[in-house]
């Protein structure tokens, strides 16, 4: 059966909602919403194959005059990104005196090939890709294991290679480390985040 997944943001106001599926690897379509740097809506779908490496990834962001659209998607020969935008968030983010925010994408796609995950900006949900890929349940405490991700930036859409460190810390706890930040976070039996510090906290049916 599928189930339905619903985080509430810490860092600032905003969720993230996802109904997802594990008949073979997992699917996954979400939308998640935030007000900073400025107010935005992210929706997405995600696929997985059977060993829990990406095969898909497809992400559209929209705000007041601006939307973009990536697609990320892994081949034998590595992975393929198509973009798309519409407006100025450049723009946007100038009213609201922010840092602009660059095109959406990557201009060499060969800079993600060792990447087997996605990384989603503020997303719990792709936080279980690499647990559960990497079987860090099963893995003695203590022991850290590297991943390289393709990290997909929000609202920008820009798609960077990045290098992470997840940490087992015994049943429920695992370290997660990467581009200066480190935080331990609370999982379920599945590996699905129900608390990332700083960022979010999962609300679960009554």
């Amino acid at each position: 059966m599928p189930k339905s997944l619903f985080w509430v943001r810490t860092d600032t106001a905003g969720s993230e909602h996802v109904v997802l599926d594990e008949p073979q690897g997992l699917t996954a379509h979400g939308v998640a919403l935030a007000v900073d740097p400025i107010p935005y809506t992210c929706r997405y779908r995600l696929t997985l194959a059977p060993d829990w490496s990406t095969s898909r990834l497809e992400v559209d962001a929209d705000g007041a005059g601006w939307s973009r659209s990536v697609r990320l998607e892994r081949a034998g020969d590595g992975w393929r990104v198509r973009t798309g935008e519409e407006g100025d968030l450049d723009a946007a983010l100038r009213a609201a005196g922010h840092p602009t925010a660059g095109l959406p994408g990557t201009d060499d796609p060969d800079r993600l090939a060792e990447a087997l995950d996605v990384d989603l900006g503020g997303s719990p949900l792709t936080n279980t890709l690499p647990i559960r890929r990497i079987g860090l349940g099963r893995l003695p405490a203590d022991l850290a294991t590297g991943v390289k991700v393709a990290w997909v930036l929000l609202p920008s859409l820009a798609v960077i290679p990045a290098e992470q460190v997840y940490t087992s810390l015994g049943p429920g706890r695992v370290r997660f480390a990467g581009d200066g930040f480190t935080a331990d976070l609370e999982v379920d039996p599945e590996g699905f985040v129900v608390r990332y510090p700083g960022l979010a906290e999962r609300v679960d049916p009554r």
